[in-house]
């Protein structure tokens, strides 16, 4: 056991998060995939999140990704790989990434001797993440590693970030939420999306959201305001504090010197794309 802070692996995820999740809202990944015929952001997310899962289903896809509606998810999977086999789409996205990444911090940040030591502290950290119950965790561990320091680094931060992720679902199953109820109760945190995002973008109705605040209330955790009350703040607290710690080896397997280190480098190109302006208004990248 390391002295490691009680947040550090926290910042450390809300520095790298960035750096991977901003694939998913780029130009580049549509440029990449749509010579096989995709034209819209939806079934490119769903295809280049799951494509590591290999040409899974509909359900497969909602139970990983948790709080889409499976409605949603049905008009895209499998259909998306009838466009792309889960290979295809898998190279399509590192592709982007390269792409992504080159623009956003330059060619030579991207070949820069602090980009190639931010990979091999990632690469570090992301060896001690088990993929026992975390299957695009382990998914993404199991591809090839790319060459490349800018695209090392942004591969260990899709596995720490699905290792993250895949862990705190089990929390979320654990306290009772379901996915409406989990995106409700973290929107009224102060910390989530928005309601209308969340309507839009996942594929529930006003009243899949009106039916789990109505649930939320009766377990006393939001009031008639749409506000959590005190259980509800300290419910979200304890996810947010297991979710630490389930997703608190990699850091401690790095150690407290280097995930400083590594939360410094990231952070700064972190910064960098929030100011970009590629996340959509409403949406937080933080999870």
């Amino acid at each position: 056991m390391t002295s490691l802070a009680p947040r550090a692996g926290r910042s450390c995820h809300a520095a790298l998060n960035p750096l991977h999740s901003q694939l998913y809202f780029s130009p580049e990944l549509l440029a990449e995939l749509r010579p096989y015929g995709f034209t819209e952001w939806l079934p490119a997310y769903f295809a280049a999140r799951a494509a590591p899962l290999g040409a899974v289903g509909a359900g497969t896809v909602a139970a990983t990704f948790y709080n889409f509606s499976p409605a949603l998810v049905d008009r895209h999977v499998p259909a998306v790989w009838e466009l792309a086999s889960p290979g295809q789409v898998t190279g399509a996205r590192l592709r982007a990434a390269d792409a992504l990444l080159r623009r956003q911090f330059g060619e030579d940040i991207a070949d820069s001797p602090e980009m190639a030591e931010a990979a091999a502290l990632a690469e570090r950290a992301a060896e001690a993440c088990s993929g026992h119950g975390r299957p695009l965790c382990a998914a993404n561990a199991r591809l090839p590693l790319p060459g490349a320091p800018h695209l090392r680094l942004w591969h260990a931060a899709t596995v720490l970030r699905e290792h993250r992720g895949d862990g705190h679902l089990a929390v979320l199953l654990r306290e009772g939420l379901d996915p409406v109820e989990a995106l409700v109760s973290h929107g009224a945190s102060g910390h989530g999306m928005t309601r209308d995002h969340a309507l839009e973008t996942r594929g529930w109705t006003a009243e899949d959201w009106a039916g789990a605040q109505r649930r939320l209330r009766a377990r006393g955790l939001l009031d008639t305001d749409g506000r959590l009350t005190e259980d509800g703040l300290a419910l979200r607290k304890e996810i947010e504090n297991e979710t630490d710690r389930l997703d608190r080896a990699p850091y401690e397997h790095l150690g407290p010197a280097g995930v400083q280190r590594l939360t410094e480098l990231a952070g700064g190109w972190a910064m960098t794309v929030l100011r970009s302006g590629i996340f959509p208004a409403g949406i937080v990248a933080g999870r």
